[in-house]
């Protein structure tokens, strides 16, 4: 191809497909080159967006990848200044203030970029998860999320170490299918849906330590506390009485619900006597909060 006019190539290619699989195959392959150029634009505006608005002496490189979208584009053509162990661990840094409200932290085990799923990250967490099955869970969306923020060539990653559910109270069982008609388990025993990521404006926020407010996502309240140093999601709902929260006093680092009484502590995962809060996975990075609501979030009330 050297030499040769890319776009005058692209068109023969898609001409080749059109007649060797039909209109339709071509009419996607159409879609995806536009998706492609559109990515592929923004990030050609971005760039120069950034380099001309950049501050004088600033280093072109560190403007460039602050960028999520520049950052990705520069990974993908390995033109990233940062290696993927680098990156991976500016995304741990980032989890970590959540992950101490779990009473954990996390180290990499190894990175196998031989896997047959593909590069596979291994990281190790100590912590108990205060013994809460939905803190492990949003403890593995968070790191998940973090990692492929910074690190998207990234394809798979394992997390030991973690806190399993009690096996008198299993949170989530997979099972074979039962035969035709025998009863299965019920839609909760399902394997949980990865969650969706929101990203959420200053109005939707607490605005100071030690307040509160409930942000509504696709119907689902989300309670916010904001404590020095942190800010922290759960859902707004006490797991002892079902009452919301959102009339709830905060008593410096404690919640207690208006229904029940019942108290529990913000800033170690919710957790309380004989119940936790139900935490949601939350990063907080650049002025920028992004939080996660699961598919199943709500199917108990």
């Amino acid at each position: 191809m050297a030499g040769a006019d890319p776009g005058a190539h692209i068109g023969e290619l898609l001409d080749r497909l059109g007649r060797e699989a039909g209109p339709r195959a071509r009419e996607t392959a159409d879609e995806l080159v536009r998706s492609v150029v559109e990515f592929y634009g923004e990030g050609l505006a971005r760039t120069v967006r950034l380099l001309r608005s950049a501050p004088a002496g600033s280093d072109p490189l560190a403007v460039l990848t602050a960028d999520e979208l520049v950052g990705d584009l520069l990974i993908l053509h390995d033109l990233h200044p940062d290696d993927t162990m680098t990156r991976v661990g500016q995304a741990l840094d980032k989890v970590r203030p959540y992950l101490g409200s779990h009473a954990g932290d996390v180290e990499v085990a190894g990175l196998d970029t031989d896997a047959a799923e593909g590069p596979t990250l291994r990281l190790r967490l100590r912590g108990s998860c205060d013994g809460c099955p939905s803190s492990t869970q949003t403890v593995r969306w968070t790191i998940e999320e973090a990692v492929a923020r910074l690190a998207p060539e990234i394809a798979h990653i394992e997390v030991e170490g973690v806190a399993e559910a009690p096996a008198e109270q299993p949170l989530l069982q997979i099972q074979p299918r039962p035969p035709d008609g025998t009863p299965g388990p019920p839609p909760s025993s399902a394997a949980p849906e990865p969650p969706h990521w929101h990203t959420l404006a200053a109005p939707a926020l607490p605005a100071h330590d030690r307040t509160t407010r409930v942000a509504d996502i696709d119907g689902n309240a989300l309670l916010l506390v904001r404590l020095p140093g942190n800010l922290y999601a759960y859902r707004d709902r006490c797991p002892g009485c079902g009452a919301d929260l959102r009339t709830a006093p905060l008593d410096g680092e404690f919640l207690s619900c208006s229904a029940c009484a019942a108290r529990f502590d913000v800033r170690h995962a919710g957790r309380g006597e004989g119940a936790h809060l139900e935490p949601l996975p939350l990063l907080e990075e650049d002025g920028a909060v992004r939080v996660a609501v699961p598919e199943l979030l709500g199917a108990g009330s």
